[in-house]
């Protein structure tokens, strides 16, 4: 059993009879009042994601798990498919237990997270950023650097994503991959 002082990003915790990983929290002491901690909760069973807010020393029970390096192979439909590292194991995913699977290319290296207790996946942790390629856009127009204007591209994998007005089709751009939003332009 852990305390509301256990929460971290990425804990995932048993409540209402289902397994949820924390996605943000805040603690929050207000000046009357016990404290208290706001929590964003994603079930990784279903995908759904709901708010909740646990008062100050409250008992949580969490889940032991283990994190696992996978290679992403291919995707067959709603179905990922990933291989083991270490052991070259392959394990089949669903679309949605995966927070950005429009976001991943194949050969890409991710965290596979996985309960102890079944050995089942609970969640697929990708790198901060990744590196696609613009297949399609609109043509930049140069000297539009100064502004903050965006215009929406198609990278390599299907997913849609804006960018700024001075990048072009082939452009290599760098994709924060939690918000899934433009970093900067990548020069090889």
């Amino acid at each position: 059993m852990a305390s509301t002082s256990d929460i971290r990003k990425g804990l995932c915790i048993h409540y209402n009879n289902d397994i949820y990983k924390i996605i943000e929290f805040l603690h929050v002491k207000p000046g009357k009042g016990p404290a208290f901690v706001r929590t964003k909760l994603k079930s990784v069973t279903s995908g759904k994601v709901i708010d909740n807010t646990f008062s100050a020393g409250h008992k949580i029970e969490d889940v032991r798990v283990e994190t696992k390096k996978f290679q992403f192979l291919y995707a067959d439909g709603d179905t990922y498919h990933f291989m083991n590292t270490e052991d070259y194991n392959q394990i089949e995913l669903q679309e949605s237990i995966l927070d950005q699977p429009k976001l991943m290319k194949e050969g890409e290296i991710v965290t596979v997270m996985t309960n102890t207790e079944n050995n089942s996946p609970l969640s697929v942790d990708m790198p901060a950023s990744v590196v696609l390629e613009i297949t399609h856009t609109e043509p930049g127009v140069k000297g539009n650097t100064a502004t903050n204007a965006s215009k929406p591209a198609t990278t390599e994998t299907g997913a849609s994503i804006n960018v700024p007005l001075f990048i072009n089709e082939g452009d290599k751009i760098k994709i924060d991959t939690e918000k899934g939003t433009y970093i900067e332009r990548v020069k090889e």
